[in-house]
């Protein structure tokens, strides 16, 4: 049986699939849509994606799409680690700004389900690090839309140095969340 934990934004939650083990190694459901249903989570996701990272401090974000093509994220890692960031971007949320995060591995087997209207980014913690996610909407260039990883309005607390990163040039460019009009609201 899978456990669904709201995180302290409400809307985050952390899904923990239950592994069944024996000496071969496990297996799990990663995704079951009847048991996501029953927690009132109704997403049909139409999209898988999957990231290596060959170094550790590899910040991937914060990413999101605008509608009409906002993703909602079911992430994982598949081999390694990281840790997982999800930031509110919706204006009139009582969680403007925030941020929420976890540890997910290929060990622990956790996920993270970023809803629409959030930032996603991550931090690998390891070298060789594979990520897969599902997304509901597809992939659209013109929607495809960022806020700095080091804000420091966020202040999030990323796990490695900000000298010991490593960004893409797209991330780096991104702007700061009070320069970006959020085209998410409550």
């Amino acid at each position: 049986m899978t456990t669904f934990t709201r995180l302290a934004i409400p809307d985050v939650v952390l899904v923990e699939p239950r592994r069944f083990g024996d000496a071969r190694g496990y297996f799990c459901e990663t995704y079951k849509k009847s048991a996501f249903d029953a927690f009132g989570l109704d997403l049909s996701f139409v999209q898988d994606n999957e990231s290596l990272s060959r170094v550790v401090g590899v910040v991937r974000g914060l990413h999101f799409q605008t509608p009409p093509f906002a993703q909602a994220k079911l992430v994982r890692a598949v081999r390694g680690a990281i840790f997982d960031v999800a930031v509110d971007i919706r204006k009139g949320s009582s969680s403007y700004g925030a941020w929420v995060g976890a540890t997910l591995s290929g060990e622990n087997g956790h996920q993270l389900l970023v809803p629409r209207g959030f930032a996603h980014g991550f931090c690998t913690l390891e070298p060789d690090t594979i990520v897969a996610y599902k997304v509901d909407a597809p992939y659209s260039q013109p929607h495809d839309a960022g806020i700095l990883w080091n804000d420091p309005a966020l202040a999030i607390e990323w796990p490695v140095a900000a000298e010991a990163v490593t960004l893409s040039d797209k991330d780096l460019a991104l702007p700061l969340l009070a320069d970006y009009p959020t085209p998410f609201a409550l």
